[in-house]
């Protein structure tokens, strides 16, 4: 059984360790857990990983943000995923700091990746989680929040919070998406 994981981020150095490139990291965890490799492929950076019989195709766009549906939609195809088996990972400024919220579907919030896909599959009927990178910022100033490197503070917390993910988006493959949600959402 097939899944597709994608990480929403934006490509280039100067968004690495950004709270918008949160999607990235987590997969970039769960890849170097799993000992994989990402290698450079048509719209994106792809790895395969293998869990407990599952195959996991772990997906961060290279066509930034604002147009993640077109490797989403593309990936989706050249592995016959169906959308059941389809999780976004992105950041969230409406939840806290590190938690993470599992839902089947949902309006896009507000995130440009979202609402690419959503407009690129036509509908919002797949698995996203949500991780909360907080909201913390004056007023005028949320695209250099969102867009700004994680604090000194919030460094030192990420790397449990990005391993919590790990194990939603494992347990989302292999105990499905209503075990997922009571197991990890809120924690």
């Amino acid at each position: 059984m097939k899944y597709l994981i994608v990480g929403l981020g934006n490509i280039g150095s100067e968004y690495d360790n950004t709270r918008h490139n949160i999607g990235f990291s987590v997969l970039d965890a769960l890849a170097k857990a799993s000992g994989a490799v990402f290698s450079s492929d048509r719209l994106a950076h792809v790895c395969e990983i293998r869990h407990k019989g599952r195959t996991l195709v772990l997906v961060k766009p290279t066509t930034f943000m604002n147009l993640s549906g077109k490797a989403v939609n593309y990936w989706m195809q050249q592995h016959k995923i169906p959308k059941e088996n389809l999780l976004v990972v992105t950041d969230d400024l409406a939840l806290p700091f590190g938690k993470i919220r599992i839902r089947p579907s949902g309006s896009d919030g507000g995130h440009n990746g979202l609402k690419d896909i959503n407009a690129t599959l036509g509908h919002q009927d797949y698995a996203r989680m949500r991780f909360g990178i907080g909201s913390e910022f004056s007023k005028g100033h949320q695209v250099n929040y969102v867009l700004g490197k994680w604090t000194d503070e919030e460094q030192t917390q990420l790397e449990p919070r990005i391993k919590l993910a790990c194990d939603a988006i494992l347990s989302f493959a292999t105990a499905g998406l209503g075990l997922t949600m009571t197991g990890f959402n809120n924690k």
